[in-house]
């Protein structure tokens, strides 16, 4: 099988960040995926299940709420190895275009307060699985020690 691009990037020497995945044309749109990196792969502990769970239930309804990027909000869920979320969204705009609505959402899940949305066995199939504290705690690592202080080393895959 041919291998995909996500395994193609240099996951040795990829910092936290914000990257353009890919971008895929859909019929008359755009879509681009945004790989938000965390944690330096292979190097880090791993974001655990309950926090990044809670991240995306709160990081999906903060997007999907946005005054300005609901509409193009196509989906916000955890990477599989666990060291960061994708961002798919409609149009083409580069890392950097997009870092103020990351910061936001990450400004936003690191003070969240309250009950979790969706945090319910009725809307949530593992419910049981969230930790707030952690997941503003994660938030709060990825605002103050990636996003505040982004470079191009954190915009562009390494080679």
């Amino acid at each position: 099988m041919k291998k995909i691009a996500s395994f193609t990037v240099n996951h040795i020497d990829l910092l936290p960040g914000i990257y353009t995945s890919r971008v895929d044309a859909i019929g008359d749109y755009t879509i681009t995926t945004y790989d938000l990196r965390m944690k330096r792969p292979n190097l880090e502990p791993v974001l655990n299940t309950a926090e990044i769970h809670a991240i995306e239930h709160i990081g999906a309804t903060f997007l999907r709420n946005h005054p300005t990027f609901a509409d193009e909000t196509i989906y916000f869920g955890p990477m599989g190895c666990r060291t960061g979320f994708y961002l798919i969204l409609k149009g083409n705009r580069n890392p950097k275009e997009i870092a103020p609505l990351i910061t936001e959402l990450f400004e936003f899940i690191s003070h969240f307060e309250g009950e979790i949305p969706g945090a319910t066995a009725r809307d949530c199939g593992n419910y049981l699985d969230l930790n707030l504290p952690m997941a503003r705690y994660e938030a709060k690592q990825y605002l103050e020690n990636v996003l505040l202080k982004l470079t191009d080393a954190n915009l562009n895959y390494p080679q």
